[in-house]
């Protein structure tokens, strides 16, 4: 059964079919929210990261009301880094070093974890990834068609890297993909601005943005 719904949004309307869309939330992790982790370790203000849980959270409930189909996302390595390639080690060497909350962005450790705000429910799926977008090295496309998903609502951090990466990835393979601008962050503001320009720019580009509020709006 169809389930037609409209969000106003950057360029114009979203338009999308509930059965055939899935809610992705990336790297909601305490690594990049949470003070000791991965992010603070490249010398960030982790701040902005943290303050969208709440919002994320709404977002999260509601899609959980509405029997979304929904998936989250972790960026981390394997426990022996054999998975981490030289070139990305080389320009975070803080990968797999002793922090506060364990090995920083190695799977199975404290910091890789999702937050507890955020904790994912039986039957929604959990991606581990070890690269910034969510196709690379995993089964999301295999997941997505399984699905019949052909579109994507997409929250988490940061918008500027792995948002980003994985709705371009996803717009290259025919997934409709709408950012929701104050559910996404990035440590640092002018990132974020630029972020949502570059999605929605020339006509929607690589997808739509909009807010949290339209999005629930369009949603109840």
């Amino acid at each position: 059964m169809m389930r037609n719904y409209q969000v106003a949004a950057k360029p114009f309307t979203f338009d999308f079919d509930l059965e055939k869309t899935a809610l992705i939330i990336i790297d909601m992790q305490r690594d990049f929210c949470e003070v000791g982790g991965f992010g603070e370790a490249l010398g960030n203000d982790v701040t902005p990261t943290k303050s969208i849980i709440p919002t994320v959270k709404k977002i999260l409930d509601l899609a959980r009301d509405k029997d979304m189909f929904i998936i989250h996302t972790r960026e981390g390595h394997r426990a022996d880094m054999s998975d981490v390639v030289k070139a990305k080690k080389r320009r975070s060497s803080a990968i797999g070093e002793v922090g506060p909350m364990g090995r920083i962005l190695i799977r199975g450790e404290y910091g890789h974890g999702i937050v507890k705000e955020l904790t994912p429910i039986n039957g929604e799926v959990i991606l581990d990834k070890p690269g910034k977008g969510a196709f690379y090295q995993t089964d999301l496309q295999l997941i997505l068609e399984n699905k019949g998903i052909e579109s994507l609502i997409v929250c988490g951090v940061t918008t500027h890297v792995c948002v980003h990466s994985t709705i371009r990835e996803a717009n290259d393979r025919g997934y409709e993909c709408l950012m929701i601008e104050d559910g996404t962050a990035t440590f640092d503001p002018r990132d974020q601005e630029a972020s949502i320009r570059m999605i929605n720019q020339q006509g929607g580009i690589f997808g739509w943005t909009t807010t949290s509020d339209e999005l629930i709006k369009g949603l109840k």
